[in-house]
């Protein structure tokens, strides 16, 4: 490992500073900054990206990086770096929005070009400044709107080191997830270089399991390539192979029956839509054994809405 250098900056070995990844001019002649923590130990060690932002409603990710460069043992590594950018979007987290202005959502905007939309351009600038120095990242997400994660890790298992990262990791759920087009972590794995997704919670709302979680793996992740000394307890992480969306059938108001990430068998019962007048419209059972990775909140529901995440281990 050597200095790191990010848009022309040079952060040396036993330094931390905070660096610009760009500016992006907004039609009001606003200048937007992406800033960048670099924490960059004197030894040798893995060069880790912590990223989050990527949409601007999704802030579970940014008070977990928060926490971690907050950290004492995180800002003084024995090896290695962190590269740490809590909020990518930064034009969407100001609007709390999931799109750019235009409309564009950042994380189909990959690879980017250097002069093509503000999406382009960030993801162009991610491409060529933040993943040549890399070794392997995490970028942090939560639910869509009214749509409850439970803590996961979203990888590629046929990937060289998505396992081996994940599991150092430690969450609760390991899930086998297929790369989308336009997406950081497919552009990144182009590459030869890992990023894996960590979805927790939903969006505009603190969920402190999620965001506890994803301080832990983390800093077990730090502690397993010998970056920091400290000692966490390993989730007893399942593999999920395969999931499916429970759907419901008729409209009305949606309870749930049972608890996010728990464990469920088929033909349990899950929940129940009722009309508005107070009866029993449609009963929801599972139709998998398997865990419950993802619930919508929405109690307002019409026929066809997923409601229930499954997950089916492997």
């Amino acid at each position: 490992m050597s200095d790191i250098i990010i848009n022309n900056q040079k952060i040396l070995k036993g330094s931390n500073a905070t660096v610009v990844l760009n500016s992006y001019e907004l039609h009001t002649k606003t200048q937007i900054e992406i800033p960048v923590h670099v924490i960059n130990s004197k030894n040798d060690g893995p060069v880790i990206l912590l990223s989050a932002g990527m949409h601007g409603e999704e802030i579970n990710g940014v008070e977990i990086i928060r926490k971690l460069i907050s950290r004492s043992e995180v800002k003084n590594l024995k090896c290695g770096t962190i590269i740490a950018i809590p909020v990518i979007n930064i034009v969407s987290f100001l609007f709390s929005s999931r799109d750019l202005p235009d409309g564009r959502d950042l994380n189909r905007c990959f690879p980017g070009t250097k002069n093509g939309s503000l999406g382009s351009r960030i993801a162009y600038d991610l491409m060529k400044q933040i993943l040549p120095v890399i070794d392997f990242g995490i970028d942090f997400h939560t639910g869509g709107a009214k749509i409850n994660n439970y803590p996961q890790i979203r990888c590629v298992f046929d990937f060289p080191m998505n396992i081996e990262i994940a599991e150092k990791f430690s969450p609760p759920l390991i899930i086998d997830s297929n790369y989308r087009e336009g997406t950081f972590r497919q552009e990144a794995a182009k590459k030869n270089k890992p990023i894996l997704v960590f979805e927790g919670g939903e969006s505009m709302r603190f969920d402190y399991l999620a965001i506890n979680e994803g301080v832990n793996g983390c800093l077990r992740l730090m502690k397993n390539f010998n970056m920091i000394d400290l000692e966490l307890t390993p989730n007893p992480s399942v593999k999920i192979k395969k999931d499916t969306w429970l759907r419901t059938g008729v409209s009305g108001l949606f309870h749930m029956n049972v608890k996010n990430g728990v464990f469920v068998n088929k033909g349990d019962l899950l929940g129940a839509i009722y009309n508005p007048f107070g009866e029993m419209e449609h009963k929801i059972t599972s139709t998998y054994d398997g865990y419950i990775i993802g619930i919508n909140n929405q109690p307002v529901v019409n026929a066809g809405d997923a409601l229930i995440h499954i997950g089916i281990e492997g």
